[in-house]
């Protein structure tokens, strides 16, 4: 389960990286009084940031390093 969610989300931040790249090489460019403007590169961006510490969340699960949980136990007599 985790490895699925893992490499789908890996395959995502591959998509998201060469998206950069594509806006980077040519945000907006005009042709006579034509323009065009390709995707935000902000929302991008963090979209990035997202996936990558989706990435190392699920890494550290699937090595059994994921978040603690902590629980209160109250002892009862009865």
């Amino acid at each position: 389960m985790i490895s699925e969610r893992l490499a789908r989300a890996e395959a995502r931040l591959t998509i998201y990286y060469d998206a950069e790249l594509a806006v980077l090489a040519g945000q907006a460019y005009t042709i006579g009084t034509r323009s065009l403007t390709r995707a935000n590169l902000s929302l991008i961006k963090e979209q990035i940031d997202n996936l990558e510490n989706q990435v190392e969340e699920l890494k550290s699960q699937a090595e059994g390093k994921g978040r603690r949980k902590a629980f209160r136990i109250t002892p009862r007599d009865l």
